[in-house]
């Protein structure tokens, strides 16, 4: 009876909080569902990568990721062959937390760090959802309630089948509120590494064969105020290399025109991808403007300059697109929403900060060197690769999980 009292007070407590009415704005996609919650601000582009792993192993499996409210989750890149959904995850107050489960009936939930939610957590549990808590960590199970409801923690984290700690002192905690030591599986910490874009192997032959060898560089999600400093930086590149070729993909697809005009006017040779050209040996800007051919270009392009960096309000784009393939990484300084990746790929080596035209040409005359450029992909490659063995664990611990639920009907 004890071990329910503080479930008790809390759900009292919970129910006396203001109902946040927050309606999911898209539909239940059919067939099975995961859900990751980040409960870090930290880790959450960590689990944007992991569910885009686990998506692309798993045909048909559709995708949710939620956080703390306050804690802003990066903008996702969507891919054409996954279901992604991301919200901030419900309240604590008894009708939220049903309306939530009732929408998106989640099959399995991986729930990172801590800051456990007892009526999310639950509540899921009773309904068959299967519960993975993964990156789990002492901070994460500080707060208050964990301090004077240690009954309520221990009964939420009994829920979970499965506990990955990133620390031994994760595992300590997680002991001391009643976990037992060989519960608990310490890893390293959960990292976003990146997931290849895909590109059509005849496309990648056709454009290499067009290119015969050119030094190439590409420049991608551009705004249109930092198109004059692209082409700026290409100009001057193209004083030490003439035969050089910028590939310019901008952020939105309705400003290629005006993109290939202002090359034009810059005496600048253009070709347009989208128009189904391809670049001969006087092409000297390609403009291309749809994203999903960024896979293709990526991987043709030893040094890659990635936009929405230069203008503040943006907060930048992906780092770990190019460097997944192989492509070094210049950026501009408003990088907010991806500052823990810029940062590691920085530390390595894999990526250079500009901050103008001038340092933006300069940087891209540097690396058009195939050592220089070689270099900076092996760091990023060495990057890339940190964070692998935990999320491929994590991943086949799901995939278990979700074959079993088939199997049982």
């Amino acid at each position: 009876m004890a071990r329910s009292l503080g479930l008790t007070a809390y759900r009292a407590l919970a129910r006396r909080a203001e109902i946040a009415a927050r309606p999911c704005a898209e539909p239940r996609p059919r067939g099975e569902l995961l859900w990751l919650h980040a409960g870090e601000p930290g880790n959450a582009l960590a689990l944007q990568d992991l569910a885009l792993r686990i998506g692309a192993a798993r045909p048909g499996l559709s995708l949710l990721i939620t956080a703390e409210e306050g804690l802003d989750l990066p903008p996702l890149t969507q891919r054409m062959d996954l279901h992604v959904f991301q919200e901030a995850a419900p309240s604590e107050h008894p009708q939220s937390v049903i309306a939530f489960l009732d929408h998106w009936q989640p099959d399995l939930c991986l729930w990172a760090w801590g800051r456990l939610r007892p009526n999310l957590i639950i509540g899921a549990a009773e309904r068959g959802c299967e519960l993975v808590l993964i990156d789990a960590d002492s901070g994460g199970f500080d707060g208050r309630r964990d301090r004077w409801l240690p009954d309520l923690t221990r009964r939420v984290l009994s829920q979970f089948g499965k506990v990955f700690a990133r620390s031994a002192g994760g595992r300590k905690r997680l002991v001391q509120l009643g976990l037992k030591a060989d519960e608990v599986e310490v890893t390293a910490p959960l990292l976003a590494g990146g997931q290849p874009l895909p590109c059509a192997d005849s496309d990648l032959e056709e454009l290499a064969e067009a290119i015969k060898g050119r030094p190439v560089w590409f420049a991608t999600q551009i705004l249109p105020k930092e198109v004059p400093t692209v082409l700026a930086a290409h100009e001057q590149a193209l004083r030490l290399s003439h035969r050089l070729m910028l590939i310019l993909n901008p952020a939105s697809a309705k400003d290629g025109k005006e993109i290939f005009d202002m090359a034009a006017d810059l005496n600048m040779v253009p070709a347009s991808w989208s128009d189904g050209e391809f670049p001969d040996d006087s092409t000297q800007v390609l403009v291309a403007e749809d994203p999903a051919d960024r896979g293709l270009f990526f991987r043709i392009a030893p040094v890659s300059f990635l936009g929405s960096s230069l203008v503040a309000g943006t907060g930048g784009c992906d780092p770990f697109d190019a460097a997944t393939l192989g492509s070094a990484v210049l950026y501009g300084p408003k990088v907010r929403n991806y500052l823990p990746s810029y940062t590691r790929l920085a530390a390595a080596g894999a990526a250079r900060i500009v901050n103008d035209a001038d340092a933006l040409g300069t940087a891209v005359s540097r690396l058009i060197a195939p050592d220089q450029a070689a270099t900076m992909a092996h760091a990023g490659w060495d990057v890339i690769s940190q964070g692998a063995e935990i999320a491929d664990r994590i991943a086949e611990a799901v995939q278990d999980r979700l074959d079993a639920r088939v199997s049982k009907g």
